[in-house]
């Protein structure tokens, strides 16, 4: 698979980049500028018709002297970095800042014309950017205001500023812009950084490990160990990877069971049949071993339905049917089904029952099932001439039903795996002939299903209990 989101990633930053620079030399540029010739203008026509209405009206009515005058235009148009000129209506330039001898001059001396000099020339604004006529080599900013007497305009103060100076004014701005944007950009380039080295490279690593594990290969761990969304994907991942790596291993394990289960009883019944075809039994022998051949049956229909069972169970949930009823009429009922076996090994039942009547919600044919399960097993693996004790009491709103026997136990290694499906312990194996090491099982799930536990004691050489819950109903918590 390629990188191709770190790729589009990179490429999306390239461009922001370049889209950054290109905005600033042309769109911000050209407004910048823009928004500074109006500020100057504004701010030079300001100045303009001040010294139209305090400077060249007074020097007008002859209350301002020339020399006077000259110096208060030289010092402001020295502040202002620009020329003032003072200009009559038929283009004359009556004075110029700039002309240091224009206070030497003698009355009838000769002023520079622009006969050009129109007016109407500045539009509807009070401003123009050019050459003023020719009068300069360079972009220039001008401005004016007319001098007004006796209500009527007999001159004009323009003032005259350099165009560079306000590029120089807007080159000094972008280069702070530009500074600025650098920043932006190292800063996202650290961001970017930080999202290769935080989010990148620990999304490609779950994916190239999600890719061996659907090559059925769960060995590679993610191994991530942060505290957020990555961190909690990955370890779901590893995880799931645990899970499926188990349930793979149990798969096999499974496979393996049913075709020894399988195989064990099918060779025999084979055997037999084989046998009895061809004479090698003879007819007087024929009933017993047909025996044999039934309890193979049974034990291979058990061992089917059990597997039915189980599937059903695993893969798509258990409905239950839940009802109040007795569970003390219940282990009463279930014992009843044992009566053979317990006359053949001597055994007898110690009930511990809390009260005439136990009622409980659940569902009654599957908790059966759970119990027949539990006694079966109790039969099986106690010594002959021994009791088995079935108890019930109440704790909590909760029903507690054991199942208790002095039989060979189970050992301490083997008491987690008593509930997976086709393990026997090794002591059981030459006790449980007819077993399929799937009854507990089936009885985990059916309580699992009901939301309900079970423990298990038990010591070997002593004896084993069995522990479940079941809800008290709501008649026994009213009474």
């Amino acid at each position: 698979m390629k990188p191709t989101l770190y790729i589009k990633f990179l490429t999306s930053y390239a461009l922001f980049g370049i889209l950054a620079f290109v905005v600033l030399c042309t769109f911000t540029q050209h407004s910048v500028n823009h928004y500074l010739e109006q500020h100057e203008a504004q701010q030079l026509y300001r100045e303009s018709a001040q010294i139209a209405s305090d400077y060249a009206s007074s020097f007008a009515n002859n209350t301002l002297s020339l020399q006077d005058f000259q110096t208060q235009m030289q010092t402001l148009g020295n502040y202002l970095s620009a020329e003032i000129w003072v200009m009559d209506n038929e283009g004359r330039i009556l004075f110029n800042s700039a002309d240091a001898t224009v206070g030497q001059r003698a009355a009838d001396a000769q002023y520079t014309m622009l006969p050009r000099f129109d007016t109407t020339d500045f539009g509807n604004t009070y401003s123009m950017i050019g050459d003023f006529y020719g009068s300069f080599s360079e972009e220039t900013l001008t401005v004016f205001s007319s001098v007004t007497a006796n209500y009527r305009v007999h001159s004009y103060v323009l003032i005259h500023k350099p165009v560079s100076n306000i590029i120089r004014t807007s080159n000094q701005l972008m280069n702070i812009a530009f500074f600025t944007v650098g920043i932006v950009f190292l800063s996202s380039f650290l961001i970017m950084l930080f999202f290769t080295l935080f989010v990148y490279r620990p999304i490609r690593k779950i994916t190239r490990v999600a890719q061996n594990y659907a090559k059925s290969n769960f060995e590679p761990r993610i191994g991530l160990h942060t505290n957020d969304e990555i961190g909690f994907l990955a370890n779901t991942m590893d995880y799931m990877a645990n899970e499926l790596d188990t349930l793979e291993e149990d798969q096999r394990k499974f496979i393996s069971n049913v075709s020894h289960d399988f195989r064990s009883p099918l060779t025999s019944i084979k055997g037999y049949v084989e046998a009895m075809q061809d004479g090698t039994i003879p007819p007087e022998l024929q009933s017993k071993y047909l025996g044999i051949i039934l309890f193979e049956t049974e034990r291979l229909t058990k061992l089917t339905q059990g597997i039915l069972d189980l599937n059903r169970f695993g893969h798509h949930g258990i409905m239950l049917d839940l009802a109040d009823f007795d569970i003390n009429r219940m282990i009463k009922t279930t014992i009843l089904t044992f009566e053979g076996t317990c006359s053949k090994k001597g055994l007898s039942f110690d009930l511990v029952l809390t009260g005439q009547e136990l009622f409980v919600t659940a569902d009654m044919t599957k908790i059966q099932q759970v119990l027949y399960n539990l006694i079966d097993n109790a039969t099986k693996f106690s010594h002959n001439n021994s009791a088995i004790k079935i108890e019930t009491s109440i704790k909590n709103e909760k029903v507690l039903i054991s199942v208790k026997d002095s039989g060979i136990g189970i050992p301490a290694d083997s008491i987690k795996k008593i509930w997976d499906r086709f393990y026997k312990t090794d002591l059981s194996r030459g006790k449980d002939k007819k077993g399929t090491g799937l009854g507990l099982a089936i009885v985990k799930e059916i309580l699992q299903a009901h939301k309900e536990h079970i423990n298990v004691i038990s010591t070997e050489g002593v004896g084993t209990e069995f522990i479940f819950t079941l809800p008290l109903s709501k008649r026994e918590q009213e009474q």
